[in-house]
């Protein structure tokens, strides 16, 4: 990142605290102007609550916030502006149609009648969901109710996109078409902020990822740095019941890794997560 990179988000000095609980620990982020940046971090790590932080749900106890131009102390509104959400929950509204929920976010958003209608045109063709305006939601598949999150946070034209686990319990093949819809919005001008638990969702979306663990950051850099830290091949392995990883350069240096092994192995690339439990001791997920 050079000096004259524009920062679309922006904290220093974040910290949010439940009781005895540090959620978000002296959090400093800066991501530029069309990146998908990942989160990944086990559960309770700090994902989600920093995402609240930045979308202006939860309070935090110190720390600055910027999204664009925007403080969001100084200006809330402007700053909320600047972004759209997508929850890991689907909080669509079940009983009305698909139009009517992309109806009242935009009226939300202050668009008047005509701009709500050419968005809504525009974002179901996007989106791939041509012919279901009229759907009620809840007769929606999985997909499809992701998809409309994605299409409502995008109504207002923000500059940011918050994704909180967007494909979460989806199947395989809908989760890879929500991946090409998130790389298309990222084409576009968009700058993603995203948290899975998915490794290969954060591998093939992200162009830098954070890790973090009791609400600090534990290391950032590009997804593929960061597993060539660990090594590019690994040998799994039963060892006194326990699953045993060990860290190769080379394929024929793990082959022979595995050929000693008495029991049953699996010789594989290095993943994130590899990167994640050598700099913590613990699993993503």
């Amino acid at each position: 990142m050079t000096e004259d990179t524009e920062l679309v988000i922006e904290t220093s000095g974040l910290e949010r605290r439940f009781g005895s609980l540090t959620a978000v620990d002296n959090l400093d982020l800066k991501v530029p102007q069309g990146q998908v940046f990942g989160f990944l971090g086990p559960n309770g790590a700090g994902k989600t609550t920093t995402i609240r932080i930045l979308a202006g749900l939860t309070r935090r106890d110190s720390g600055k916030v910027r999204i664009g131009d925007f403080d969001i102390e100084q200006d809330p509104l402007a700053c909320k502006s600047q972004f759209g959400l997508v929850p890991q929950y689907t909080n669509l509204d079940n009983e009305l149609s698909v139009q009517e929920n992309l109806l009242i976010h935009g009226r939300l958003h202050h668009l008047n009648g005509r701009e709500i209608a050419a968005r809504t045109k525009e974002l179901l063709e996007y989106m791939e969901l041509n012919g279901q305006e009229k759907k009620i939601v809840k007769t929606l598949s999985g997909g499809m109710k992701r998809r409309l999150l994605i299409a409502r946070a995008l109504m207002h034209s923000p500059k940011v996109l918050f994704l909180d686990e967007p494909t979460v319990g989806l199947d395989p093949a809908i989760r890879r078409s929500i991946w090409g819809v998130i790389r298309k919005i990222q084409q576009d001008g968009a700058t993603i902020l995203l948290t899975t638990h998915y490794i290969e969702e954060a591998e093939f979306l992200a162009g830098r990822v954070a890790f973090l663990d009791k609400g600090k950051i534990v290391t950032e850099d590009s997804p593929a740095a960061l597993t060539a830290s660990v090594g590019d091949w690994a040998v799994d392995y039963l060892e006194e019941s326990r699953l045993r990883t060990d860290y190769f350069r080379s394929r024929d240096k793990a082959g022979d890794c595995a050929r000693t092994r008495a029991n049953g192995c699996t010789v594989r690339r290095v993943n994130l997560e590899d990167a994640f439990i050598s700099m913590t001791g613990r699993k993503i997920a």
